[in-house]
């Protein structure tokens, strides 16, 4: 029979008219076993239902608080936090760089006292939380570990995960502040000391979210994703640190956009292949060869035009989350085109994933759409895809080299590219964007943040700073830097500052002083 429409997804794989058993090349796993491409438990949601995260944080550590109560009294059960672009790259609030974004994208966090406030009648015992920090991920680790011993927690109950992943931020992002290898020198030091002091914290959350963002393939993002993976368990290694143990506390974040076969394909490839990528660096524990991710909704796809028909994108992009296979996800708010999202969106975000799991049925076996001829082929293809893209990356050294010579970069520019030419041609309908659009009568009020919140925060510094033990100060800052020249663990002495009042701005400009600023 012959067909006439072709269809290649953006990644460059064919589909065909109809699959047949001659298309899938082996049967797949049981779920829970090697290579875990069925997922990493055998019984999966009926065990556990994945953990619902809302992601918020805007404005003061106060008003942040307030939604998280808010939140939790909705039924979330982990916490997932945003950091506003000056804790991001490491500047205090009242930096002369942090005017005109104190607050904005997500929570100002300059010191212990904002934390305390963050987290105020939240026993960190009870909650997950999720950090969306990289370049001081690490500051921010130790502002929760003081604060998890001020309320006198046991820190081997503590979980949670911090992002920690520098290499996406040169390649897709941009909130970077040291070089390379000592920002790679940072991420093992978090590894080594969280496997003996915080030992269920997943110290690395290495994102392929921001890579899909930034404009690259499905196959480019678990490609790139894997590769940088690979870069920092090398890392690990080379510091000596047991692949079995620090194994098990890596994380992944990916994106979830509205190819509802493609992402599943997708994620049960890069379950199958990161198993194979640990077994062959030398794991032979198989919690180690496990690929655990956290979701979260394609932010890039929703549009400003029509803002309601985001309800039905974050529909399609929740359920290939969960027929993926998630263990955690955050939904997006149908607003967030336009603004951070409204009370109201993430409360509707919410009750997104609550209906997948308690109404649709998609959860009450492992890998539903396992066996199916189009998903078990399509898994094939694209793991096919980007075991290519990985050899190339291995060809030139690994992630550190491909992003040095912006081989990851130009990769992900000429996919954005190349997808907004579709769009524009109509090649790619957009629904009410670029086909059955209307004229606008519904009017959704943006949810904003005030300038005056840096006024805040700097009143707050400036009491900080009048209230603490400058020799102490001093002393403890000298300390930082003595560490960073030796090649000693820096996490212990940065917990030490932040109980000591120094601020977020105050260690990242010591370390700038020893490893420099990456342009």
């Amino acid at each position: 029979m012959t067909y006439k429409k072709k269809i290649i997804y953006d990644s460059g794989i064919e589909i065909k008219p109809v699959y047949l058993p001659n298309d899938i090349s082996a049967t797949s796993n049981q779920p829970g076993e090697f290579p875990f491409t069925r997922g990493i438990q055998a019984d999966m949601y009926r065990g556990k239902l994945w953990t619902m995260r809302q992601y918020a944080g805007f404005s003061t550590a106060q008003e942040s608080n307030k939604r998280y109560h808010y939140l939790l009294s909705q039924g979330v059960n982990g916490l997932s936090v945003a950091f506003d672009l000056p804790t991001q790259i490491g500047y205090d609030s009242d930096h002369p760089l942090a005017e005109g974004e104190v607050g904005k994208v997500g929570v100002a966090i300059d010191s212990i006292e904002d934390i305390q406030a963050l987290f105020n009648g939240i026993k960190l015992e009870d909650v997950s939380t999720s950090m969306t920090i990289n370049a001081t991920g690490f500051i921010l680790l130790s502002l929760y570990v003081a604060l998890a011993k001020q309320q006198g927690a046991d820190l081997n109950k503590i979980s949670g995960t911090i992002q920690n992943d520098i290499l996406k931020e040169y390649a897709a992002r941009g909130t970077y502040i040291y070089p390379p290898k000592p920002s790679m020198r940072i991420v093992t030091d978090i590894f080594e000391w969280c496997s003996q002091e915080l030992p269920k914290w997943n110290t690395i959350s290495i994102s392929g979210y921001h890579i899909r963002e930034a404009g690259s393939t499905a196959v480019q993002e678990i490609a790139f994703t894997l590769s940088n993976g690979k870069a920092y368990v090398k890392a690990a290694l080379e510091k000596g640190l047991d692949i079995n143990v620090f194994g098990k506390r890596l994380s992944f974040f990916f994106n979830a956009h509205n190819n509802l076969f493609e992402e599943v394909a997708k994620f049960r490839a890069a379950r199958r292949m990161w198993a194979n990528m640990m077994k062959e660096l030398g794991a032979t524990d198989p919690k180690a060869m496990m690929l655990r991710f956290h979701a979260q909704t394609g932010g890039s796809t929703l549009t400003a035009q029509q803002p309601m028909n985001n309800i039905s994108r974050v529909t399609i992009q929740t359920l290939a989350a969960v027929l993926g296979g998630t263990q955690s996800l955050h939904t997006n708010g149908y607003d967030e085109a336009l603004s951070l999202p409204s009370e109201e969106a993430a409360k509707i975000a919410l009750r997104t994933q609550q209906i997948v799991a308690f109404e649709s049925g998609a959860p009450d076996t492992a890998d539903p759409l396992g066996g199916s001829y189009f998903i078990e082929g399509l898994t094939d293809e694209v793991e096919a895809a980007a075991w290519k893209l990985i050899e190339k990356i291995d060809a030139m050294g690994g992630s550190v080299n491909a992003i040095e010579e912006g081989f990851i970069q130009n990769e992900i520019a000429r996919s954005a590219y190349e997808y907004q030419r579709k769009v524009e041609t109509n090649e790619q309908i957009i629904v009410g964007v670029n086909k059955f659009q209307v004229k606008e009568d519904t009017v959704i009020s943006p949810f904003r943040i005030d300038d005056s919140i840096r006024s805040l925060q700097t009143e707050k510094l400036k009491r900080l700073r009048n209230d603490r033990d400058k020799a102490k100060v001093d002393q403890l800052l000298q300390q930082l830097n003595d560490k960073a020249i030796s090649g000693e663990n820096l996490i212990p002495a940065v917990i030490e500052a932040v109980e000591n009042k120094i601020t977020l701005g105050e260690i990242a400009d010591e370390l700038r002083c020893v490893f420099g600023e990456y342009k």
